[in-house]
């Protein structure tokens, strides 16, 4: 019988599952964000199994998705306001303000996904 630490144990339990999330959430751009909707299912698939700090990041994968989603949500639907606006051309500013605040959105997720990667892989909390 083999004399594993604690940490090493802890380690094992979900960290697959939280890493192949980390990295379905960075691969999101250029799949046209459908690898982000399998990221997610594989955070929960592996929610109730991950303990210590693979469960904490997991939380946190969920945590991000969500908070990026609503404000994505928000931000369509002002693109979608400003473009009707747009034929009287006051709104032509606020389309291109909610265009480039989507794309900022998009690059903290994926800065956000690769942070917490390296940190799951250097057994920091996320």
């Amino acid at each position: 019988m083999t004399d594993q630490p604690q940490a090493a144990l802890e380690r094992g339990n979900g960290r697959d599952g939280a890493v192949l999330a980390w990295i379905l959430y960075i691969l999101s751009i250029p799949s046209a964000n459908l690898l982000v909707l399998v990221g997610l299912v594989v955070a929960y698939a592996c929610r109730g199994s991950a303990t210590g700090l693979a469960a904490q990041h997991i939380e946190a994968q969920i945590r991000l998705f969500w908070s990026v989603f609503w404000i994505s949500v928000i931000l369509w639907v002002l693109v979608a306001v400003s473009l009707v606006a747009s034929v009287v051309l006051i709104g032509v500013p606020f389309l291109i303000l909610f265009g480039l605040l989507l794309l900022l959105v998009s690059i903290w997720f994926t800065v956000k996904s690769v942070l917490g990667l390296l940190a799951l892989l250097n057994d920091r909390p996320a």
